[in-house]
């Protein structure tokens, strides 16, 4: 499999972990997913991240899933979460999954990074553990994880820990960091590749800014593929007209503690996986917010006819 470069673009879906109402890995649906997600214009994909319900799985489960994606996707790019609260659980997963054919590694910063020098540090500790071929998406994702990232300490990192290829841009609010990104490769700092997760609800302005893509989870990849393509065109009315059409399920999504039973009911109502169930402790939606969801699917369908 190709390793994952700076000049990575388009849509890495992150992957939802599917499972039986009993808790168990449903490998049968982990293939459907996969199969549906590429055919809804996924250009690679992401797995074992936090959407992925990663900290709920063994080792030996997170080896198994990572191994079923990866022989699924049939040489299309698969990013492998490896985050983990130390290093040695880091390089043990990440080693394996790049010998399964992984095209790279995504690595976020554990809570108890507290100052600039601590972070900086981290990630080129990460880069030793996983061996220098290895490359590295960054996740910046302050509100899960109560680190922020400054725009000097990221540049710093891109300046001498050249594993890390990609950042996985979830900051909020966090235009300017894009904006700095590429206002610093202009000035002849190294490029990397920025996909945009936050389940896709600033995609449209940050593919203004100048990501490349999107790395993050819906119902309706295609409507990631299709912002991410006309953003890349440069189509930016179109592409806040298909936004649209999706924002109140993408807003929806958003309810913390609720986004991903949103996103696996949804998945399940589309034929994508058998089950919309969560591994415990995590619940599914109450029959009540499985009506608001079909309601919102109903309007969409309805806005989407009249945009086309």
């Amino acid at each position: 499999m190709t390793l994952l470069t700076s000049d990575a673009k388009g849509v890495f879906v992150i992957a939802v972990t599917p499972f039986t109402p009993q808790g168990e890995i449903d490998f049968d649906s982990l293939d459907r997913v996969v199969d549906f997600y590429f055919e809804k214009g996924a250009d690679g994909l992401t797995i074992l991240g936090m959407m992925g319900e990663a900290p709920k799985l063994t080792q030996a489960e997170s080896r198994a899933v990572a191994d079923r994606v990866i022989r699924r996707a049939e040489g299309k790019p698969v990013v492998v979460g490896v985050s983990a609260p130390g290093l040695a659980a880091i390089g043990e997963l990440g080693k394996a999954v790049m010998d399964m054919g992984a095209a790279g590694v995504m690595a976020t910063t554990p809570g108890s990074l507290k100052t600039d020098p601590q972070i900086h540090a981290y990630f080129g500790q990460v880069a030793r553990v996983l061996g220098d071929d290895v490359p590295i998406v960054l996740q910046d994702f302050p509100l899960a994880t109560g680190v922020q990232i400054s725009g000097d300490v990221l540049a710093s990192i891109i300046d001498d820990v050249e594993q890390v290829v990609m950042l996985k841009h979830e900051d909020w609010p966090g235009l300017e960091k894009i904006t700095r990104i590429r206002a610093d490769e202009a000035n002849g700092r190294r490029r990397i590749s920025v996909l945009c997760g936050n389940g896709g609800v600033f995609l449209p302005e940050e593919m203004a800014r100048g990501a490349d893509g999107a790395m993050t989870g819906f119902g309706f990849p295609e409507m990631l593929a299709d912002i991410v393509r006309l953003g890349a065109a440069g189509d930016m009315d179109r592409a806040h007209d298909v936004f649209g059409a999706y924002l109140p399920l993408v807003r929806y999504e958003q309810q913390p503690g609720a986004g991903l039973a949103v996103r696996k009911y949804v998945l399940a109502q589309r034929g994508a996986i058998i089950s919309p169930a969560l591994r415990v402790p995590g619940a599914g939606l109450t029959a009540l917010a499985m009506a608001e969801v079909d309601r919102l699917l109903a309007r969409q369908e309805t806005r989407l006819k009249e945009l086309n």
